[in-house]
């Protein structure tokens, strides 16, 4: 049963979509998609919107879109 506190909490919560980027000319994609699979797994499945990469010559991106709260500093 949820208290009067918890609804006010769960109406006033604000979410927002952030990302993080991993990227590196000199870091490999195994070393890229390590971290950005780490920062994922610490954030959880409900938060992680998507993850997507791609490359520009030798730059490698690797980008986590998630979920969180607009209080949250992850």
């Amino acid at each position: 049963m949820s208290s009067n506190a918890d609804d006010q909490e769960a109406e006033t919560a604000k979410w927002r979509l952030a990302y993080r980027v991993f990227r590196g000319t000199w870091a490999s994609w195994e070393d890229l998609f390590r971290d950005a699979a780490e920062f994922a797994n610490e954030l959880g499945p409900e938060a992680v919107v998507s993850i997507s990469h791609s490359k520009d010559q030798d730059d490698g991106v690797v980008a986590v879109w998630y979920w969180t709260n607009e209080d949250d500093t992850a």
